[in-house]
């Protein structure tokens, strides 16, 4: 695909998400602070406790930061739930700016995600990239992990036992990142962030707070994929997430 296909394919990408224009000043920048002040005050839930922090190793060196290392030192060749055992070929810990001011927490590693090691990397990643892409920023200034670590057997949803034994890891993620926003992908994602079980159509378009950072819902890519008619109600959501990042 040569640049004027790449160019065409991401204008058409931008059209289905509802973006109209597109300008360098920085007022059209900060376009979606009208939608954060709609989600002001009134609308801000907070969540009555972030989960207790879990001690971790000393470590250093490796990518991203000693802390993070440590994490995945923690997790190891994990047997904590039956995902080990049905198939799942390694661990996807995380990947990204391990200063990041925007987190993005997503369900489960996925076939490509499974074979890589990498999260969010198949058609689904490749649209998140896009919607980073689309609120001027790039994977390497974003952090990006999952709720479920193993891949499910056929992609399955997640089961309860397997979500309660590595949830504990993407709050210790959070804790060690401290991003200002985090964008919860999907049902799963949020539930386990805000402890709800709440489904993502009644959570997104708010506003809520976890720790020192503010949490925005929005659809998982893989439900876009599948329902494209819903792109510009995620477009919204990443508008008030980029506008939140502002001071």
């Amino acid at each position: 695909m040569d640049t004027r296909d790449q160019l065409a394919e991401h204008l058409r990408f931008l059209t289905e998400l509802g973006v109209t224009g597109v300008s360098r000043e920085e007022t059209w920048r900060r376009r979606g602070e009208d939608v954060a002040r709609a989600a002001s005050a009134p609308q801000v839930a907070e969540v009555a406790a972030v989960p207790p922090r879990v001690a971790t190793a000393q470590a250093s060196g490796g990518t991203g930061s000693p802390a993070l290392v440590a994490i995945r030192e923690d997790i190891g060749d994990c047997a904590r739930c039956k995902l080990h055992r049905l198939g799942r070929r390694q661990i996807v810990f995380g990947v990204g700016n391990p200063d990041a001011d925007l987190m993005f927490a997503g369900e489960a590693p996925g076939r490509d995600e499974d074979l890589q090691g990498i999260p969010f990397v198949g058609r689904a990643g490749q649209l998140l990239t896009k919607m980073i892409e689309a609120i001027d920023l790039k994977r390497e200034d974003v952090y990006i992990a999952n709720v479920i670590k193993c891949r499910p057997p056929e992609n399955r949803n997640p089961e309860p036992d397997e979500v309660a034994a590595c949830e504990p890891f993407l709050f210790r993620q959070v804790e060690v990142i401290k991003p200002k926003v985090i964008v919860a992908l999907g049902t799963f994602a949020a539930q386990a962030l805000l402890k709800t079980l709440d489904p993502i159509s009644r959570l997104r378009g708010r506003v809520f707070s976890y720790g020192g950072a503010k949490l925005i819902p929005t659809f998982h890519p893989a439900y876009l994929l599948r329902s494209p008619e819903r792109k510009r109600d995620a477009w919204e959501d990443l508008k008030l997430a980029k506008s939140l990042l502002t001071p």
